[in-house]
């Protein structure tokens, strides 16, 4: 509003405002405004950057608009080189690592800017433009070059022709592969045998490697070395003797049992270590033994207590065996990822099973002989069923590291297992949730558990030179009451077993002794110098007082009582 409409009160607030005086006019006509509307002008050359990180300039990119002033010639300039035009791109390290071993391997890469590949083009398109990481070698390009190289040799021998070379063996003709596939081929060795083939490889390849591939796998074979097949009255083996001292037919465990003091008998048929050993359920008149001789073997107890049967299947040492409730089949498992189920009196081999992974352990069902637990070395606990071998009935997926044990618990309801992660869980069988979880900050890794006789309690060999006892029922917590020390398992899966009346617990010991402890008083009731290795596995008759078989890594079995 312009000054002269300007009109103001009085100091003494009266209501009637005084008429304004005139102004005398400007000059020259025109009305001065007293609050205009101003326009500032900047020079931004004036203003100063407040920069608060002076160090930074030295590591930033330089930021803004390019140098106009710059001679584009310049920038060309640094990017001709003598052997070629080089060009910075954002490219990921471990990319660029894949597609130079591509090149240097099969002699072919695919450019980062026109996804064209470079090189050897009718290579690429041959194999699909795979990378080098994509590609896996046929079954006969592995066999060809196991043939090529030495002997890995005997692990106990130093020096000479058969001293061990291990993965380090050479070339039969002093020279190392150069191509793809045979360098894929030496460190996929032992890959699943289930992986993909080469891309390559033609349909009459295919057939040639797989009909090599059936020739060359391990054939189930059973020959049996006993003295005759059948008694005068036509019976096998599996007939429970009869004309001995002891009744063979008793319910486990009526009578009081001791602590063996000699040996009596040793068994000689395995060119290695054993694994496993298992005595005919109730009866007891057969021993079964897995070896890392990758054999198994069938054993008379009593009369001539003679080598019966040999088992050959598996390709690789035998993890475990064990017998079906009635002892008319067994299975057993290896290091070649199988696990094949056997037929005790034939020798047949039945059924075989394979989820892809090292099984370290089975345990048949009590309850249900065709149902039964494959623990393996991908924390998996693989349910199966005989009667439909061909699916997976339920995988138990919650542990952490490699199962090592499997015991059935509660009236054969649920069971415990043990794993590396160093923890017992309790399921429900059937239902991939464990019920329980034990574990402890100061528990160690329990690759052994046993059931006791009486079902309430379950012993677990412990990683620190203890055995730890867990309640079988209920809510499974740990018996502190009852703690087994005073001998030496760090380093060892060292089986442990009771005596049939439960008041024995026997445990092997990494110095070849035998430990048997008073289970009631936790005490060791003696020990006893059983092998020069240490004893990995040991079984106690199921109807004997005082007889325990036991192995290890020296080879021989050896019979106490």
């Amino acid at each position: 509003m312009a000054l002269v409409d300007y009109n103001s009160s009085d100091e003494s607030g009266r209501e009637e405002q005084e008429t304004p005086k005139e102004v005398p006019s400007v000059k020259d006509g025109q009305l001065m405004n007293a609050a205009p509307d101003t326009v500032v002008l900047k020079d931004e050359r004036a203003l100063a950057k407040i920069n608060t990180r002076p160090d930074a300039l030295t590591y930033d990119e330089p930021a803004g608009p390019t140098n106009p002033f710059e001679h584009a010639q310049r920038s060309l300039k640094r990017k001709n080189i003598i052997t070629g035009l080089a060009e910075e791109e954002a490219f990921n390290d471990a990319t660029f690592r894949i597609q130079h071993r591509t090149y240097q391997m099969l002699g072919y890469a695919q450019d980062p800017t026109t996804g064209q590949f470079v090189g050897d083009t009718e290579k690429a398109s041959e194999l699909g433009g795979q990378v080098i990481s994509e590609i896996r070698p046929s079954k006969k390009t592995k066999r060809e070059l196991r043939k090529k190289r030495q002997k890995k040799g005997d692990a106990s021998v130093l020096d000479g022709d058969d001293a061990y070379r291990g993965p380090w063996a050479e070339y039969k003709d002093d020279e190392a592969s150069s191509s793809a596939a045979e360098y894929e081929a030496e460190s996929s060795d032992e890959d699943d045998e289930m992986g993909p083939k080469l891309i390559g490889e033609t349909k009459e390849e295919k057939s040639e490697s797989e009909s090599e591939e059936e020739e060359e796998e391990p054939l189930e074979t059973s020959e049996f070395v006993g003295s005759s097949e059948v008694d005068y009255l036509g019976r096998t083996y599996m007939h429970v003797p009869q004309d001995l001292d002891v009744n063979l037919k008793k319910t486990p465990g009526e009578e009081e049992c001791f602590v063996p003091k000699k040996k009596i008998h040793s068994w000689m048929g395995h060119s290695k270590g054993v694994s496993k050993l298992e005595f005919f359920p109730n009866s007891g008149h057969l021993l079964l033994s897995g070896g890392n001789d990758t054999k198994i073997k069938l054993w008379d107890v009593y009369h001539d207590r003679e080598h019966l049967r040999t088992y050959q299947g598996h390709s690789k040492p035998v993890k475990d065996v064990t017998f079906n409730p009635d002892g008319t089949g067994f299975l057993s498992t290896a290091y070649d990822k199988m696990v094949k189920l056997w037929d005790t009196e034939t020798g047949k081999c039945l059924v075989r099973f394979s989820n892809g992974s090292v099984a370290n352990c089975v345990k048949f069902n009590p309850t249900d002989p065709s149902s039964f637990l494959v623990g393996t070395a991908n924390h998996k606990i693989v349910q199966y069923d005989l009667r439909t071998p061909e699916t997976v009935v339920q995988e138990y997926t919650h542990h952490l590291g490699s199962i090592n044990s499997i015991t059935f618990v509660d009236d054969n309801h649920r069971f415990m297992t043990s794993s590396d992660d160093k923890s017992i869980r309790i399921w429900d069988w059937g239902i991939n949730v464990p019920i329980k979880f034990i574990a402890d900050p100061s528990q160690y890794s329990m690759p052994s558990l046993r059931l006791h006789p009486s079902h309430k309690y379950v012993a677990a060999q412990s990683m620190d030179n203890r055995i730890l006892v867990f309640s079988a029922k209920d809510k499974f917590r740990q018996n502190k009451r009852k703690d087994f020390s005073g001998f030496n398992c760090a380093g060892y899966s060292c089986d442990i077993d009771f005596s049939p009346d439960g008041k024995i617990l026997m445990c092997g010991e990494s110095n070849g002794n035998l430990v048997f402890w008073d289970w009631k008083k936790t005490g060791i009731i003696s020990k006893l110098k059983a092998h020069n290795s240490p004893v990995l596995t040991l079984a106690a008759h199921p109807q004997e007082t005082s007889k325990v078989a036991s192995a290890g890594l020296d080879g021989p079995i050896n019979y106490w009582d």
